[in-house]
């Protein structure tokens, strides 16, 4: 199953809501990058909406005619990732049963969109790396060479050249994404953007539950205001969908928000520092192993990465990946509107 995203933006392909300094010197940015064939590497934090800045550059471009691939790095088991990108032959490895043509190969004379470029593994960065210098690819286990032409986009909540320091991403990879960078602001340096944010999602997600007389209440809209937003756009869109669920109406209230404020402790969810942790049932005596691994990638997944996720967990990314799959657990869901 490849790791295309699963949640379209709730507005129209690369609409920016946003009048703060920062966007729109970011949309000018864009409007000057998209017309190239250049690499673009766009960086900010987790929920900023680098995905959504991709779009726009590809709805800007001459390639906009064609379907734009974006897949999510993070979400694809190491051991699937090159057979997913870079495609496979009949035979290549146990369960290959045909020929199959990988993402890049599918994103061929359009925009291809690599999400949490840092998670790609080593060798998978090799191979990429022949595809921006060469323009060519090879199937898993071919060694046939096929010409694509695809225009890249990259992002990342990560420092890359920390990671190129670590021995962790390939320094010649790096230059050749780092062509042009973008960075997203984050939404506590956006002012009063944040207001038409919230407002633009509460009537996405009023048309969505036909439930059309909400509006905030004046507390609320004090709150969204007063609140750090941690998690940026992506906990502003979660946290405005469950208040229209939640509300009584016609006015959403500061509970049906459910934010916590500054100064005051978060709820008592597991505490973990930098060092894998097992997952314990002493942790909650009637909480078992498969109810605690649920709840715990429900509350941080929108904080953190697969690979994240895996180390605090104690286990492999596949792994991961495996029980996500076994106990129905949705991947998360990337980049929303900027």
């Amino acid at each position: 199953e490849r790791a295309l995203k699963d949640r379209p933006i709730p507005l129209e392909p690369g609409t920016m809501i946003g009048q703060s300094a920062p966007v729109e010197r970011l949309k000018q940015q864009i409007t000057r990058v998209a017309p190239l064939d250049t690499t673009v590497l766009i960086g900010g934090e987790s929920g900023t909406g680098k995905e959504l800045v991709a779009k726009a550059i590809h709805q800007q471009s001459p390639r906009k005619h064609r379907e734009m691939i974006s897949v999510n790095c993070a979400a694809i088991p190491e051991s699937l990732i090159e057979a997913e990108l870079f495609g496979h032959v009949k035979g290549a490895f146990t369960g290959a049963t045909d020929h199959r043509a990988g993402l890049i190969e599918s994103a061929h004379l359009s925009t291809l969109f690599l999400d949490e470029i840092g998670e790609l593994p080593l060798e998978a960065q090799a191979r990429l790396l022949r595809v921006l210098q060469e323009g060519e690819i090879r199937r898993v286990g071919s060694t046939e060479r096929t010409h694509v032409d695809v225009r890249l986009i990259a992002a990342t909540h990560r420092n890359l050249l920390d990671m190129v320091e670590k021995g962790q991403f390939r320094e010649d990879l790096y230059y050749r994404l780092n062509v042009i960078q973008l960075n997203c602001p984050a939404l506590r340096e956006r002012g009063d953007d944040l207001l038409l944010l919230a407002e633009a999602f509460l009537a996405h997600s009023k048309a969505q539950m036909e439930r059309p007389k909400l509006h905030f209440h004046a507390e609320a809209k004090a709150a969204i205001q007063a609140h750090p937003w941690p998690g940026n756009i992506r906990e502003l869109q979660n946290a405005i969908e469950r208040a229209v669920v939640l509300s009584d109406g016609p006015a959403i209230t500061v509970d049906d928000l459910g934010l916590i404020s500054r100064g005051t402790s978060r709820p008592s969810t597991p505490q973990f520092d930098g060092t894998p942790a097992r997952v314990s049932a002493e942790t909650n005596p009637s909480m078992s192993l498969e109810d605690y691994f649920q709840h715990f990638v429900l509350a941080h997944q929108d904080q953190m990465s697969e690979t994240e996720l895996a180390k605090r967990l104690g286990i492999s990314r596949k792994s991961l990946w495996e029980r996500r799959q076994r106990l129905g657990i949705p991947r998360r869901r990337d980049e929303p509107s900027t």
